[in-house]
């Protein structure tokens, strides 16, 4: 092996360990994508997860959620002609929350909030998504 083979490999190695850094970092977060825009600075990101698990989820809304850690609106390019929905990005205190949530999500199929459909998802690295995409495509 060659030194420029070695110093791919290394490269390649190195970014599957800041993948997984990031994954690990990020493997309590939800992101809630569609929600309207100006809804968050009305009521607050905590306030909009409370009417939405009491909206789509009314059984879960009776067991109390653990803390939620951060919530926080994720920046992107907005268009100035039309209500581009934001994402709101949830890091809650435990794994098994966020387990608790997204698998009702996936039961329910069709999540609302106030009537507009929106999903809610696991928050991975941008690498992991795309990898997940490929072996989607791959299987299909």
């Amino acid at each position: 092996m060659d030194v420029e083979q070695k110093r791919e490999q290394s490269l390649e190695t190195n970014e599957e360990s800041l993948r997984e850094l990031w994954d690990n970092v990020k493997h309590t977060n939800i992101r809630i994508i569609g929600v309207p825009e100006g809804e968050e600075r009305e009521k607050g990101t905590e306030k909009i997860l409370e009417e939405l698990i009491a909206e789509n989820f009314p059984n879960m809304g009776k067991e109390p959620l653990t803390q939620i850690w951060e919530v926080q609106q994720v920046p992107y390019k907005i268009n100035p002609r039309r209500n581009t929905p934001g994402h709101i990005l949830i890091k809650l205190t435990k794994m098994k929350d966020k387990e608790k949530i997204l698998k009702a999500a996936k039961e329910k199929e069709q999540i609302t909030y106030k009537g507009t459909p929106i999903k809610l998802s696991a928050d991975f690295s941008a690498e992991t998504l795309q990898a997940r995409r490929e072996w989607h495509d791959t299987l299909k």
